[in-house]
């Protein structure tokens, strides 16, 4: 998984790997999710490897039925070295020679079935998938390490980041964004995701601002319609497109720098990026206007999409926002279809420790043993508020997710890394969180001493171990024998503890110091 931001160069990476591939004589299949795409690619592929013996074809609806099935023959013969398409690649009646890399751009574009489809093509094929925002299902497989994970965070040099505003529908906006852009002698994207009034909303743009050259491109005209179309606006006899998301991926129109994007609300995160990547391809400072109605017209998702967009408008943002995405929409399936959502079922977890953990062992070449027992978390009670208060934190969203974080920690370093982290996101930490990473790192302590129970109020109480004991019984012994106005045992695996605290503080600390003298 190759995650670099929109305009970072993903094609030229792309490029190289397919080059490498054609040298070594495998074929290589670039699956794209719009026809516009294909053309594009296939174009840029062409002019790169012009002085190179590499034969490059497209499969797309520019091309007749004939013309597509002579490819094909050709495919299946090993004569053709690069093959881009859509999704078409990936029907049964597309036979290859010799495959050696598939190459998916956009792949937050693309279905599990058409992925799923890819697999069946050739178990051991090196697939390389590039994307701006990562699916939740993807990103989480390639965090979980089943995919390796490539992130492009650097941009090209004099690249500026898109200033991004979201405001409220008006023609005064438009007017002035539109205008702004024709002075610098640069081209608009418009877009107007409603066939049926797109052309009147181009008539409208026509009265508003005069000076417009304005062409309508949508995916419902023919194919040479549309082909022509694009190929106008790009050498500049056009300069305002009104358009639907048809040019949502991967049109490279370095003059381009401004896009107004109609019903901004109506979007998802990824399309908002992708749209907003259409512009600022070039060293000129680039300009994304998204229009919404008023907040309490739009669904609380919409308002959460749009601050999340807003906010992330630095350069290399795509990866941020895929983390915010599988953040809001949950992970999906691993196995299944769904490429988002909170699996409900009991012991997701559970499935994901069992994952992680033959993954591990695969790595280091060892077979996963199924025998062995998961680690069971140790249960702590002191009685003692352990929790994020409302007052610091008021959406429980984000509530949530920090709790999970702190829940996930492995190691007290990566607790001390977390708490500088939220006083410098929220600010000073309340007492109440404060005792929960108090009580985590007891917990992570606990674990290291094999204490399945801790039980402690003010009045005292008790340690249950596991049996056997992680810890070694003389030292136990030892320490009941020095302290007995502290320590007792009950039964072959507890020890009870007999001690009054003040404070909280005090018991935290003293549990701290306890568990440090009985680790191994």
């Amino acid at each position: 998984l190759v995650c670099g931001d929109v305009g970072f160069g993903k094609t030229e990476v792309a490029m190289r790997a397919a080059f490498i591939a054609a040298h070594g004589g495998k074929q290589v299949a670039l699956l794209v999710p719009t026809t516009l795409l294909a053309q594009q690619h296939y174009e840029s592929l062409r002019d790169r490897f012009a002085q190179w013996p590499v034969r490059i074809e497209v499969i797309s609806r520019f091309k007749t039925a004939k013309e597509q099935n002579a490819i094909l023959e050709d495919a299946a013969q090993g004569k053709i070295d690069i093959l881009v398409g859509t999704h078409k690649l990936l029907q049964p009646s597309v036979k290859f020679a010799n495959l050696g890399l598939i190459i998916v751009d956009e792949e937050h574009r693309f279905g599990v079935k058409h992925k799923e489809a890819l697999k069946k093509m050739r178990a051991n094929l090196d697939v390389m998938t590039m994307t701006a925002t990562p699916i939740p299902r993807t990103l989480n497989m390639s965090l979980a390490g089943m995919r390796d994970i490539s992130i492009i965070a650097t941009p090209p040099s004099k690249r500026l980041a898109v200033k991004t505003f979201v405001r409220e529908s008006s023609n005064a906006i438009r007017k002035e964004a539109i205008l702004r852009e024709l002075l610098r002698g640069g081209q608009v994207f418009y877009l107007h995701n409603e066939i049926k009034s797109i052309f009147s909303t181009a008539e409208q743009i026509s009265q508003l601002v005069p000076e417009a050259k304005v062409i309508v491109a949508h995916g419902q005209m023919r194919e040479r319609e549309l082909e022509k179309v694009m190929s106008d606006f790009y050498h500049q006899r056009f300069n305002v497109l009104v358009c639907t998301t048809i040019v949502e991926t991967g049109i490279d129109i370095p003059t381009a720098n401004t896009i107004i994007i109609d019903r901004a609300d109506h979007f998802g995160l990824a399309q908002l990026h992708q749209l907003r990547g259409r512009v600022g391809r070039s060293h000129h400072q680039a300009y994304a206007y998204l229009l919404a109605p008023p907040v309490k017209g739009m669904t609380k998702d919409a308002v959460k999409r749009l601050e999340a967009i807003q906010e992330a408008d630095t350069l290399g943002a795509g990866f941020t926002l895929a983390s915010h995405d599988l953040e809001i929409r949950g992970a999906g399936e691993l196995l299944g279809d769904e490429q988002s959502g909170h699996i409900q079922t009991v012991g997701y977890s559970m499935f994901m420790d069992m994952l992680n953990r033959a993954i591990k062992a695969i790595k280091k070449g060892e077979i996963p043993n199924l025998d062995q027992p998961l680690d069971v978390l140790s249960e702590i009670n002191l009685h003692i508020p352990a929790v994020i208060p409302e007052t610091y934190i008021p959406d429980p969203q984000t509530r949530l997710i920090l709790y999970k974080r702190v829940a996930s920690a492995q190691t007290t370093d990566e607790l001390d890394e977390l708490k500088i982290e939220f006083i410098d996101r929220f600010g000073t930490l309340p007492q109440p969180f404060i005792n929960l990473f108090e009580v985590t790192t007891i917990k992570l302590l606990a674990q290291t001493i094999g204490a399945r129970k801790i039980d402690i109020s003010d009045k005292g109480g008790r340690i249950e171990f596991n049996t056997p004991p992680l810890i070694d019984p003389m030292k136990l012994i030892k320490l009941i024998q020095t302290r007995m106005t502290e320590f007792k045992l009950r039964g072959s695996d507890t020890l009870g503890i007999i001690k009054h605290f003040k404070s909280a503080e005090e018991k935290l600390e003293w549990l701290k110091a306890l568990m440090l003298e009985l680790a191994p």
